[in-house]
């Protein structure tokens, strides 16, 4: 059997064949908090009874697990040989009766990874806290069962754990829980609607627990009560504010009513904050859990509110689109995600406090999605996958922000009312179902009058980003005559694509405000389309494509606009306007066409103005990459002091106690450059040093210290009292990062073998670990680990899970040394290891392609120097 890599054909083939009516599962879950032999493996029981029917009697099938021990298989009535019918992923069945009953009895193994079952003990208190996480298909690692979203079928769970403990699942608790042998209980939970397996959930430990109610009252008269409840771990509990997280989700579910006409149909709604998660959170019905780093342990900005309140408003959309609908395949992976991406913004926008959110998604959400749309392993938004690695890597920003930003863009194309009334008809008519695209565009050809063809092979079945540029002339007197918009496709996917765009044209008030004095929309077809709406007007000091963000592309300046930009980027007092001037400008730096010297004298010079927090740490983030990356390699040391310099200035003139001041501290910690700097952060570490305003909370405690050790200006001993003030889960993640920082050849030593030449540490100890392994300022200190990196390739993807695997794979490759070297070293292990598993190779591409693109952006920024 080919193994744990299910592929698309296997799948299809067993979705014609079977048909699942229902899950019995059991898991015994006393033995999280049992004692281990030293070198066991910890693990738990497994017993599920699966209900199901064959379409070709006497056909043969499997059956997915992945666990240690198989005890017993049991299928009509008939045991079978465990030993012969079991690989370890899968369980051969053979000889199917029209209707079947199998009931597998296995030990599984809790994670320490954050695929199937996960398991953590809190430094803090000693307690254990468990919770699942599958997507794309880990429940066989914690219940045998079809694994593929197409088979879906209701659930039924039973649990004993731990009676002192809280244990969660999809379906509401059924009575309380029985007690058992040696201080445990049995949970039993209502049955669920048919859901795919990767979408069934567990949570459970001594959680800290709060409860709330949703209750609305439709025009009908009917009402619906939600059950809610948010949970944290019982050491984060005095930072959690479940209020605010009840908050937004009253609001959500408000805003879902009123636009999908489609009740909430999984009965309780409990939001989770589990440890040592991977992803930002998982949509699970009824039981949605989020990465615990959402408990805000100190200070942080509303940019961080924001996100959080996205994330939730995205999952909460999933229960609509994915869960209650769910795509048949991973190729339609973005019916679900780019749907949620794009409600959860809207929804943000038009429900909640944060009414500025397009402005995080054309700033934040779609920069990711350039990012990914440019690299080799760009895909169309409806991709084509194999099998489930390919489907791992494909959560991506493809996947998610292209999508959401064609959604937007069709929104504008068929109109809101068309859209949402075709969502509404898609729910109805697939509920519980699974579909494919064609499900979707023939709804929305229903409602819209439009034919959806060929917008959609224009738009989800194509790859590649579009540029536009203006391209203007003018008369005598200066005015507009023609103003035009210029498409361009790479050569890599040379489709020009239908745009609705707005164009802004804007000038200087009295005072300095650049305002916009008009404007027009424009459908651009083509190569070239003309405005005519706009012909007649005074010239602009800067037209601006694409403003107010309705559609995806990579907005270009002509040259007059470029130099307005340059000397009044400040002067923009359009939020949207200003954050899509920024976004292009990075996009021109990224893409070799702006030199980094002159994208971080436009951060120093005009970054300390801009009003949107969001877009701050934006621009921080990026100004750090053009620094580190972009620059030429005998300007680093000149444009890292200027950062530096600008960060402190920036730190200094905020105002006191804002998120402005929190956001340019923490920038400063993250450039600090010289004896100066260090010492300014070691003296508002012991308190001998103030800046008036900032407060000084655990989280920054820490953000400092990183630097003082990665500057080797603070020893392991500073660490270990650090960790003395915080020994906590994240104490413990802040002390490993922080320790693998320092500037030293046997610490670096240590922490290459501690993720390479081990699997002993979690998954957020792997992540921390390799945070501090590579560092700027370290290039000639990690440098010796470039071809040791390409040796271990092959073996880490072997050996490890593929969460691990990927973690490793992405963070420890040579990106920091940016040399035409490294370069070089990449592209011989292509070309040396042309079978290598395929997603392998494509993180390899993705990591070479960045590279390369940073080689391209420093010979820009030399060429600049050189004038």
């Amino acid at each position: 059997m080919p193994g744990e890599n299910l592929t698309r054909d296997e799948a299809r083939r067993r979705a014609e064949l079977l048909s699942v009516d229902g899950y019995d599962v059991a898991l015994d879950l006393r033995s999280a908090s049992a004692p281990v032999p030293e070198g066991a493996e910890r693990t738990f029981r497994s017993t599920t009874t699966i209900r199901f029917r064959c379409a070709e009697p006497g056909a043969a099938t499997f059956v997915d697990l992945i666990a240690p021990t198989l005890h017993s298989v049991r299928l009509n009535g008939r045991d079978l040989n465990a030993d012969l019918v079991f690989d370890g992923s899968r369980i051969a069945l053979e000889g199917l009766a029209a209707e079947n009953e199998l009931t597998v009895d296995a030990r599984c193994a809790f994670s320490r990874t954050g695929e199937g079952l996960h398991h953590f003990v809190d430094p803090e208190d000693g307690k254990v806290y468990l919770y699942t996480q599958y997507e794309p298909a880990d429940a066989r690692r914690v219940f045998a069962n079809f694994e593929q979203p197409d088979l879906k079928a209701p659930f039924d769970f039973t649990v004993t754990a731990p009676a002192d403990w809280t244990v969660l699942s999809n379906g509401a608790r059924e009575g309380e829980p029985a007690p058992a042998d040696g201080g445990a209980a049995v949970w039993r939970f209502a049955r669920t609607k048919p859901i795919s397996t990767y979408i069934t959930a567990v949570v459970a430990g001594p959680y800290h627990h709060v409860t709330d109610h949703y209750r609305r009252t439709f025009d009908d008269g009917t009402v619906l009560d939600v059950p809610l409840g948010a949970l944290c771990r019982k050491g984060l509990a005095r930072h959690f504010d479940p209020e605010d997280v009840f908050r937004v989700t009253k609001q959500g579910l408000d805003f879902f009513h009123d636009h999908f006409d489609y009740p909430y149909p999984f009965g309780k709604y409990d939001q989770a904050f589990v440890p040592e998660y991977n992803i930002g959170a998982m949509e699970n019905p009824g039981c949605v859990t989020f990465r615990e780093e959402f408990v805000f342990r100190g200070r942080v900005t509303e940019a961080s509110y924001e996100g959080r309140a996205n994330v939730i408003l995205h999952e909460m959309a999933h229960m609509w689109f994915g869960d209650l609908v769910t795509m048949e395949w991973w190729d339609d992976l973005w019916l679900k995600e780019s749907f949620a991406d794009y409600m959860g913004a809207l929804s943000l926008v038009e429900a909640t406090r944060f009414h500025d959110g397009w402005i995080t998604f054309a700033n934040r959400r779609k920069s990711w999605a350039y990012r990914a749309d440019q690299l080799p392993s760009t895909h169309p938004v409806t991709a084509d996958i194999h099998d489930l690695e390919d489907a791992k890597l494909n959560f991506d920003g493809i996947t998610y922000a292209k999508g959401a930003s064609v959604l937007k863009q069709l929104v504008a194309y068929v109109g809101r009312d068309a859209f949402l009334e075709g969502a509404r008809r898609y729910f109805k008519r697939h509920e519980w179902g699974n579909t494919r695209l064609g499900d979707l565009l023939s709804v929305l050809e229903e409602t819209s009058g439009r034919d959806m063809g060929e917008w959609s092979k224009a738009w989800l079945q194509t790859a590649g980003v579009n540029s536009l540029t203006p391209q203007a002339t003018y008369d005598a007197e200066g005015r507009l005559t023609e103003l035009a918009v210029v498409q361009e496709a790479a050569d890599s996917h040379p489709v020009l694509r239908p745009h609705r765009i707005a164009v802004g044209l804007y000038r200087r008030a009295a005072g300095g405000a650049l305002e916009r004095y008009a404007r027009a929309e424009v459908d651009v077809t083509g190569a070239r389309t003309a405005v005519p709406e706009l012909a007649g007007a005074e010239r602009p000091e800067l037209v601006l494509l694409n403003d107010e963000d309705l559609t995806y592309c990579k907005v270009r300046f002509d040259e007059r606009s470029l130099a307005t930009l340059r000397e009044h980027l400040g002067g923009l007092t359009d939020p949207m306007a200003r954050a899509l001037c920024w976004s292009a400008l990075w996009g021109m730096t990224r893409d070799g066409l702006m030199p980094a010297r002159d994208f971080l004298a436009l951060v120093l010079r005009f970054a300390g103005d801009e009003t949107d927090i969001g877009v701050l740490q934006m621009l921080h983030a990026w100004a750090r990459t053009a620094e580190v990356q972009y620059t030429a390699p005998d300007r680093r040391e000149e444009a890292a002091r200027e950062l530096a310099e600008g960060a402190l200035s920036g730190l200094r003139q905020a105002a006191p106690g804002s998120g402005h001041q929190l956001a340019w501290a923490r920038f400063f910690a993250a450039v600090a450059h010289g004896e100066h700097d260090l010492q300014l952060l070691s003296g508002l570490l012991a308190g001998t040093a103030r800046v008036d305003g900032l407060e000084i909370d655990q989280e920054l405690r820490w953000t400092f210290l990183h630097t003082l050790t990665a500057h080797g200006a603070a020893d392991e001993a500073a660490v270990a009292g650090e960790l003395r003030r915080d020994d906590t889960a994240s104490g413990r993640r802040h002390e490993v990062r922080s320790l693998a920082a320092r500037p030293s050849s046997a610490v670096k030593a240590e922490a290459w073998d501690a993720v390479v030449g081990s699997d002993r540490l979690s998954n957020a100890l792997v992540e921390a670990t390799i945070s501090g392994f590579s560092l700027p300022g370290q290039r000639e200190l990690v440098a010796p680990y470039a071809p040791r990196y390409f040796e271990v390739l092959e073996e880490i993807w072997r050996t490890r899970s593929i969460e691990i695997a990927m973690a490793v794979v992405r963070g420890l490759f040579p990106a920091l040394q940016g040399d035409r070297a490294t370069l070089d070293a990449t592209d011989r292990w292509l070309d040396g290891h042309p079978d290598a598993a395929p997603a392998l190779r494509r993180l390899v591409l993705e990591a070479r392609d960045d590279l390369a693109r940073a080689l391209t952006a420093q010979e820009c920024d030399a060429r600049a120097g050189a004038r």
